[in-house]
């Protein structure tokens, strides 16, 4: 071998491959990291944003009667750090006796790293379905349920779990909106073709995104690829008008995504 192949630089997974990334400001550092660690190029495009509450007095009642309740579910990272800090500031946490269930690989990793175990938590899809799906979630007639989630939402894991005869409370501890950020570089970046692939994780960011980015670059937009968490993304993806059918990610995880945006590559053919 000669010395200058020594110094030929490892070809990188992503290499080359722009990567929009949509996650919320707080959220997005891991993913970015991770796929500038392949070689991609990373652009921070917030399309979420998370905020308190509107009505905190209502989230501060419910954390009162918290003892009442015999689980607690948390639906996303979120309502973990808002529900949490919540608790916090009002001088106490989860009670000892209150089962904790997860929706997602996110929310449990969450609670753990806030040094509260998960009791119930679907360990192959990470979604409503496949929590109501579990065992512990079938006799609960006169239970006492709380869900932890942002401001509005899916219906399905209350409505389902009161229709097994759960006595079911929402604490809102989040809500999320459209931020207000400057679009001009993403729209340069969209007429000089200069992005690849993007991210969405959730049906409101993506909303967001189609709604931010007006013509002529929402054209450039449609025309790229799609990584998602969910069939529910993927059709709204269609709705939208995305040409290419949205590639849904194993789950929402930093890591599965990179997984998902890697694997695309791959398949792409040889230019």
């Amino acid at each position: 071998m000669c010395i200058r192949d020594r110094f030929t630089p490892v070809a990188k997974a992503l290499d080359g491959i722009a990567v929009l990334v949509t996650r919320p400001v707080h959220q997005a550092e891991n993913l970015c990291a991770l796929i500038e660690r392949q070689g991609g190029n990373a652009i921070r495009f917030p399309s979420i944003e998370i905020a308190e509450p509107r009505d905190k007095q209502k989230l501060a009642d419910i954390l009162q009667r918290l003892r009442e309740f015999d689980i607690a579910i948390f639906i996303s990272p979120n309502a973990v750090d808002y529900a949490l800090q919540a608790m916090m500031d009002q001088g106490d946490g989860l009670p000892e006796h209150i089962k904790v269930a997860a929706v997602g690989k996110g929310s449990a990793g969450q609670l753990n790293k806030h040094g509260v175990s998960v009791d119930i938590f679907p360990s192959q899809q990470f979604n409503s379905e496949a929590l109501l799906a579990m065992d512990e979630m079938q006799a609960i007639a006169a239970k006492r349920i709380v869900i932890f989630r942002g401001e509005g939402g899916r219906e399905l894991l209350a409505d389902t779990l009161s229709s097994r005869g759960a006595i079911v409370e929402y604490a809102e501890c989040y809500r999320r909106s459209k931020p207000e950020v400057g679009t001009n570089e993403l729209f340069e970046a969209l007429s000089q073709g200069e992005l690849d692939i993007v991210t969405a994780t959730s049906n409101e960011g993506l909303q967001n995104l189609y709604d931010m980015v007006v013509e002529p670059g929402r054209s450039d937009l449609l025309k790229l690829q799609l990584i998602v968490v969910s069939e529910r993304s993927k059709r709204l993806a269609e709705e939208l008008g995305f040409k290419q059918p949205a590639i849904i990610a194993h789950n929402a995880s930093d890591e599965m995504l990179v997984e998902a945006i890697t694997k695309w590559r791959e398949s792409r053919p040889a230019s």
